[in-house]
């Protein structure tokens, strides 16, 4: 539903079906139809700039939905028991996005891209990530405040993990991308996301509401 209103207004040129796999009867997985999970996480935890991993990706397909700008949306889930235990939801921005800022003619109405013509735009990457899996010691991989739960990264900071308070559904995911980076056309087009399923259960600890973080709307 996601995927097909973005394109009905003209934010999304590029997409991938999400694919659905149950490598046990209890897990389901939710992910890009064409990944291959190796070369992506080698890409992503290599230590190459930025420009070099959008580019690989962008080659292989690797992504969700491509907007309009250039930009690489991943929407990535598993569950076990019915139960959230991961989810990878990543906006990376077009680092070529001088070349689109360059082409305004492209584009009729010049004022509804606003938001993304704007030369003084700096590329950043964002990412919400949840982790509620056991590692191979038998512990949890999260560690509050150190790696919370469900967590914010921006800027492919290797420590950065600001504390969210749950994990993310895809209409609160692309609601937050498209109401923050593509206001304009946000507005012109009054997107609505609506959704009439749950929301996640809060994972934040007491420890990690003391410190700066962020809370997701609550049913």
């Amino acid at each position: 539903d996601v995927i097909k209103r973005l394109i009905e207004i003209g934010l999304c040129n590029s997409f991938n079906y999400p694919s659905f796999r149950q490598p046990y009867k209890s897990e389901i997985e939710i992910n890009i139809s064409n990944i291959n999970k190796s070369n992506e996480y080698n890409c992503v935890l290599k230590k190459v700039p930025y420009k070099e991993m959008y580019d690989e990706l962008n080659r292989s397909g690797l992504y969700t939905m491509k907007m309009i700008d250039g930009a690489l949306i991943q929407l990535c889930y598993s569950f076990v028991d019915n139960k959230l235990v991961k989810h990878r939801l990543a906006f990376l921005p077009s680092p070529h996005l001088l070349e689109f800022q360059n082409s305004p003619d492209d584009y009729i109405e010049d004022e509804l891209y606003a938001d993304i013509l704007d030369p003084r735009i700096v590329v950043v990457p964002i990412r919400f990530d949840f982790d509620d899996s056991i590692g191979s010691d038998g512990e949890k991989i999260s560690k509050s405040i150190l790696h919370p739960v469900s967590h914010l990264t921006i800027g492919q900071y290797a420590n950065c993990r600001i504390p969210v308070s749950s994990g993310m559904t895809p209409y609160e995911f692309i609601d937050f991308i498209v109401r923050n980076f593509y206001n304009t056309l946000f507005n012109y087009h009054d997107i609505k996301l609506e959704c009439n399923y749950d929301y996640f259960e809060n994972s934040i600890t007491d420890e990690e509401l003391q410190v700066v973080n962020i809370s997701l709307p609550i049913k």
